[in-house]
Formats: structure tokens, sequence, C-alpha cells
């Protein structure tokens, strides 16, 4: 049971966040203002009635309604809009450094223009006080081809974002069929994470690492069912961005008491807490942190290494790496 003392030092702690979709950052309230700026009628009556959709079954249940809110993103300054409100409640989670995903597909299949879409997240980015960089995700139910076209799309943008992921539904769509597009994204010097593990098993995570040479695990909880891939991911010490209410509310785990959090952390492994879609699963990265430690008998040994972790894990140059490392250490040193 979290106790008072723990839950502020979660909340006060300094974190990375790599995990979160900035789409999924986007709240019913400001989905029903957007929809009325852009006279886009929405399924819902009302905000109580769109939050009452958010009983998913799974993956594909959840990226159904996760689209219609998308569609209320039309204009450069909707996109900032939704970039800034996700920011500004980073920042009061403590929040140092946030890698945020993009999905540019969602939004140019609906004639979205890729320039609207990216300079409207990356100028609230450079407004806000969160140091913040952009991953730019491929939508795995869609051809490679198209991840391609995406990519060629993006390229006079190249200054705006540090990265690709790989997003969407897992199940059916296993890495190697990004391997073209990653080779192409590598040969460019960008970094390289994917989704894999949550839904899919473990060979996606193998395959996510041999075929698309990514450095980073988006999810991977499902590691620990291969003994040889766990001693893998903790001997090249690739980072896993666990998102824990994510996982419960898509029924990964049927509850938080089941969660493998601690049991990644006792493998050696590099995990990390994010929110993932925090409007859609119920909390930010403090309420991810809160209902984890309330679940499991993690310590407040186990929050400085989940707050290292996620620092250690961040695309950050080396002094900004050792300088947020050295915050966490003065923070934590401070309550003892």
């Amino acid at each position: 049971m979290l106790n008072d003392r723990m839950r502020a030092t979660l909340r006060q702690m300094p974190k990375a966040e790599l995990h979160i979709h900035i789409e999924g950052s986007l709240e019913p309230e400001l989905i029903f203002d957007l929809a009325q700026r852009n006279g886009v009628t929405l399924a819902y009556s009302s905000v109580e009635a769109l939050r009452q959709a958010y009983a998913f079954t799974d993956l594909q249940s959840f990226l159904d309604i996760y689209y219609a809110g998308a569609s209320v993103l039309l204009k450069e300054q909707d996109f900032y809009d939704m970039t800034a409100a996700y920011l500004a409640r980073a920042a009061a989670d403590q929040v140092r450094h946030a890698e945020i995903f993009f999905d540019p597909q969602t939004h140019t299949a609906r004639g979205v223009p890729f320039d609207t879409v990216i300079n409207g997240i990356w100028r609230a980015c450079q407004d806000s006080p969160v140091s913040a960089s952009l991953i730019m995700c491929f939508l795995r139910h869609l051809s490679e081809e198209e991840a391609i076209a995406t990519l060629e799309e993006a390229l006079p943008h190249r200054d705006k974002f540090i990265g690709v992921g790989l997003d969407s539904s897992e199940r059916g769509h296993p890495p190697e069929k990004f391997a073209r597009v990653y080779e192409r994204c590598r040969q460019l010097g960008l970094h390289l994470v994917a989704h894999a593990g949550e839904e899919g098993p473990p060979a996606y995570i193998e395959t996510a690492l041999d075929l698309l040479n990514v450095e980073r695990i988006d999810h991977g909880v499902r590691c620990l069912e291969d003994p040889e891939l766990t001693r893998r991911l903790a001997r090249e010490r690739i980072a896993l961005t666990v998102c824990p209410l994510s996982n419960v509310k898509l029924r990964v785990f049927g509850d938080m008491g089941q969660h493998n959090l601690l049991q990644l952390l006792e493998h050696g492994l590099v995990a990390t807490v994010n929110s993932d879609d925090p409007a859609y699963f119920g909390g930010y990265i403090n309420a991810n942190f809160e209902a984890v430690f309330d679940a499991l008998p993690l310590t407040q040994a186990h929050a400085q290494q989940l707050a290292r972790n996620s620092f250690a894990a961040a695309f950050l140059d080396p002094e900004a790496r050792r300088r947020h490392l050295d915050e966490v250490d003065a923070y934590f040193a401070a309550l003892a």
C-alpha cells in the first residue's frame, strides 16, 4: 500500500518520459473544444459519453476510438494546443525531458498536410519549459511502402525529429515487415525504437533488435517468457519503456498486482515507467508510478532506479544525461 511519504517522493522526483503518444494525450474536453472550433461532428453527445467509451477489451478496441478522437486535429494550432497541454501536465509531474511519439499517417490519411502536423507539435515543444524531442512513428497495420513515403515526406523536417518508432496493431504485423525503412532511417542517423512484446510475442522483441537494429524497446513486458532474451536485454542494456496503466487497461495483465515491473528490475533490465496514451488509460506519468507502487512491493530504492533508468535510456547528450542523473541522486540523498 502506498503511503503519503512515498506518494510525495514519486510525485516530486525528477524523471523523463520516453513512451508518450501525443495523440493519446488528447483529453475529451479538448476533443470537444477542437470539434467545435473546427466544425467536426462527433459520435458522442458529451464529454461524459466519450469518457464512458474508454472501456477497452484489447489494443484494437482502443485504437478504434483513438483514431476517432484524432479526427478533430486539423490545423497547426490544434496540434500546438494538444502538445502544449501535455507538456504543461508533464512539467507539473516533474518531467524534465520527454521523447514524444507522433503518428503523421493518422493525419495525412485524412488530408492534413505533414507540415501542419509536425510544425504544430514542434512549435509547442520549443515554447515549453520541459526539454522535448520528437520520434515519428510508422503505423504497422499499414504497408512498408506507405512508411517509406511518410519518411520521404518527413525529410524536409529532419531537424525537428530525432528518431522513428513503430506503433499501432502489433498482432500480425511483425517487425521484419519494416526492415527496409528502418535500414534507411539508420543510414540517416535517426534513433530507432519499436513497440514489441506487448500483445505480440517475445520473438517480436528479438526481431526488432536483430532486423530493425532498435536501440530501445517500447513495452517489452513479455520478454520474461524467454529467459535467454531476458538475459540478452540485461546484458546489452536495452531499455524497456513500460506503461503500467496501459498494460492493465488493455488486459496485458489482469490487474496491477499481476504486473511484472518488479521482476523486470530484479532481472537487471533497464525498465522505465511511462504513460503511453494517458487521456485514454487513466493517468499521466505520476499516476502510473503511484498505481504500480501501490500494487507491488516497490521501495524508494526502486523509485530512484526507475528515475535513473529514464534518463539513462533517453536520447540525451552525455552532459545533459549526467546533469539529470546528478539531480536524481541529489533528490534521493536529501530524503535520506
